[in-house]
C-alpha cells in the first residue's frame, strides 16, 4: 500500500501497490510451467488383444508365458519350473531376441505378491515389456 503526497489538499490517498503481485503471479506461472513436462506419466502398459469370438488362435512360437499356479507352482511355456530356476531360464531365452517381450499368467487363487516377484524376477532377466493376461482375455472377451 502506498501513499502520494503532493500539492491535493485533499488529505493522504492510499493506493494499491500491484507489481509486487503480477511478480509473484508471473514467477508462480514460470514454476508451474517448467515443473509439469517433469511429472511422471505412470506405467507403461502392454496388454495383449483378445482374439476375435469363435476364433481359437494359438500363441506364437516366440511368446513366453510365465503361468503362475495355485500352489506356488510355475510353468514356463507350460514346462514345470521352479523360483530358482525360472531367472537363468528366462535370460538364456531373451539372451539373443532383439524383442524383449513376456507375459505373465495368473489364476484366481494366485498372490499379488506372487505375481509381482514373477515381474522383478522378468525385468531382472532382461526383459523390456511385461505384460498380464487376465482371465476375461484368455476367453476371448
Amino acid at each position: 500500500m502506498g501513499m502520494e503526497v503532493g500539492e491535493k489538499k485533499s488529505g493522504p490517498m492510499a493506493s494499491l501497490n500491484v507489481v509486487p503481485l503480477i511478480d509473484i503471479l508471473l514467477v508462480l506461472l514460470i514454476i508451474f510451467m517448467v515443473i509439469t513436462p517433469l511429472t511422471p506419466s505412470g506405467l507403461d502398459a502392454l496388454v495383449p488383444q483378445p482374439a476375435p469370438p469363435g476364433i481359437s488362435v494359438a500363441p506364437p512360437v516366440d511368446v513366453v508365458v510365465v503361468q503362475l499356479l495355485g500352489g506356488g507352482r510355475l510353468k514356463l511355456n507350460g514346462e514345470n519350473t521352479t523360483w530358482e530356476t525360472i531367472g537363468p531360464r528366462l535370460s538364456e531365452i531373451f539372451k539373443l531376441r532383439a524383442e524383449k517381450v513376456a507375459f505373465v499368467n495368473g489364476d484366481d487363487t494366485v498372490q499379488f505378491a506372487d505375481v509381482a516377484r514373477a515381474i522383478d524376477i522378468m525385468r531382472a532377466s532382461g526383459i523390456d515389456s511385461v505384460g498380464l493376461i487376465t482371465a476375461k482375455m484368455e476367453s476371448g472377451r
